[in-house]
């Protein structure tokens, strides 16, 4: 029996422990997709303007090693408290603040990993080398390049997971490549005019009338509360 206990034991921890990982991993996906998808396509288009030069460039593995930064320094933020700290203001508010905070978070994390190449490449640690070595081969043009496109990429995906958040999770997807925007249109039509009826029907009838099964404001209220699940169920 002590044997059973402790391998269910065992078991248990095992699973919760797959299901915490199962979950980091849907966090840390969409983010390193989009912007593994967005910095190759930043160098595929660099790639063809410095075609008409005869200027080869290729830098797939650094976009991919630069997606999975992204998508490990996102998971890391959405932990902290302070980043909800605009959540109940207007929508531009916590886009900006997201963003802002996502591309400082993202920059400290490059210059960690420049950090690390330059210790295991063999470089002295100490007495400022590294703030040497990195001014050495530093291009004001470049950073300012990749600090924009990082920023701009981050604004598109902050402001596509806050407005998924505010739909509900998933509705966005649906919105877009799923439902048809005729039905859409007429669903939620049918669905703004049923709360107004909804709202109207509160104002002008007490909790009371609303209550007794034998008035016709209940059965209103019914006939309101059915076909909103209906719509619901269909969505």
């Amino acid at each position: 029996m002590a044997i059973h206990a402790i391998g269910t034991g065992k078991s248990g921890r095992w699973a919760k422990a797959g299901h915490i990982l199962l979950h980091e991993f849907r966090l840390v996906l969409p983010p390193t997709i989009f912007f593994f998808l967005g910095f190759n396509l930043i160098l595929f288009t660099k790639r063809l303007i410095l075609a008409d030069y005869l200027i080869q460039f290729t830098g797939f593995f650094i976009a991919t090693v630069s997606a999975l930064v992204v998508g490990k320094v996102v998971l890391v933020a959405d932990k902290m408290p302070f980043l909800r700290r605009f959540d109940h203001a207007p929508l531009a508010q916590p886009i900006l603040f997201k963003t802002l905070v996502y591309t400082l978070f993202v920059f400290v994390a490059r210059l960690i990993e420049a950090f690390v190449h330059y210790v295991v490449g063999g470089g002295t640690v100490g007495g400022g080398a590294f703030i040497e070595h990195q001014l050495g081969s530093f291009s004001w043009d470049r950073f300012i390049a990749t600090q924009m496109w990082i920023f701009v990429l981050f604004l598109v995906y902050v402001t596509a997971s806050e407005v998924n958040h505010l739909l509900g999770d998933g509705e966005l997807f649906k919105i877009f490549f799923t439902r048809r925007s005729s039905e859409l249109k007429s669903t939620r039509r049918q669905r703004i005019r049923l709360l107004i009826r909804l709202a109207r029907l509160t104002e002008n009838h007490s909790i009371e009338a609303l209550r007794d099964p034998t008035t016709g404001p209940h059965a209103e209220l019914v006939g309101i509360l059915r076909n909103l699940g209906r719509q619901a169920q269909r969505e």
